[in-house]
């Protein structure tokens, strides 16, 4: 089956890293993403900048460069950036705004609502969120009024997933990424988002999972068949990816 893989990571040491918490990632280049994925029948992806990254651009355009335009980047910006830079991103095939909420991003609702609705206005790119579910009927109303929203990594925790389950009703996306960073049942979890809403669940490998208590495995793809099947399994391994990153593929 063919995949979009909606969330993944490239760790360029010729870029600039900064310790997030501490940590600072093993390199992880476009050419090893491309060999673990392999054996898949990959048609593109979102390269999505982690907090490590800051707001550092050079190491995804890089990337989108040596990926190819069926790869779109995921990208953290400051408040200040400019309309040139934000047209200068699209055109590299930077596709969507991320806010890191789990990771040291501290963001009011109002705030984050004025840089999304600007960065939406000037290129019309969706925003997306790591953050603990349990911490999101705080942006409830914010998100839920932004033209189009993805929540990272299945929310994360059981705490907040009714409350993701009934974001996903209310329009907004989810990724199926991340399965070793929860602490609920995956297929249970899958199976509720899907009920409430097909168009909502995209799938990411996450690779290279850092940080992530256990790490992607091929057979969470399997994962998503079985919980699913196949003809909904189809819609979160590429369909529902492509049509929210405006992507060719």
């Amino acid at each position: 089956m063919k995949l979009f893989g909606a969330h993944l990571h490239i760790i360029d040491a010729r870029f600039p890293l900064v310790a997030n918490q501490g940590y600072l990632p093993p390199v992880f280049g476009c050419d090893d993403y491309l060999e673990r994925m392999s054996t898949h029948e990959l048609i593109g992806g979102a390269v999505v900048s982690a907090s490590f990254q800051g707001f550092d651009q050079d190491y995804l355009r890089d990337a989108l460069a040596r990926l190819g335009p069926s790869f779109v980047g995921v990208t953290q910006l400051p408040a200040g950036v400019s309309d040139a830079e934000l047209i200068a991103l699209d055109r590299a095939g930077v596709r969507a705004l991320r806010f890191n909420l789990k990771r040291g991003d501290a963001i009011t609702p109002s705030d984050l609502d004025r840089l999304a609705r600007r960065v939406d206005e000037v290129v019309g790119w969706p925003v997306e969120l790591y953050i603990d579910a349990a911490g999101l009927e705080e942006y409830r109303v914010t998100l839920l009024a932004l033209p189009a929203v993805s929540i990272d990594h299945l929310g994360l925790s059981e705490t907040g997933l009714d409350t993701l389950v009934r974001l996903a009703g209310e329009g907004i996306r989810v990724k199926a990424s991340g399965f070793g960073r929860v602490d609920f049942d995956v297929s249970d979890a899958l199976r509720a988002l899907h009920a409430a809403n097909p168009d909502a669940l995209m799938f990411g490998s996450d690779l290279p999972s850092t940080r992530a208590p256990r790490a992607y495995r091929d057979d969470d793809i399997a994962l998503i068949e079985e919980a699913l099947g196949e003809q909904a399994a189809s819609r979160v391994l590429f369909r529902n990816a492509l049509a929210f990153y405006r992507a060719a593929g």
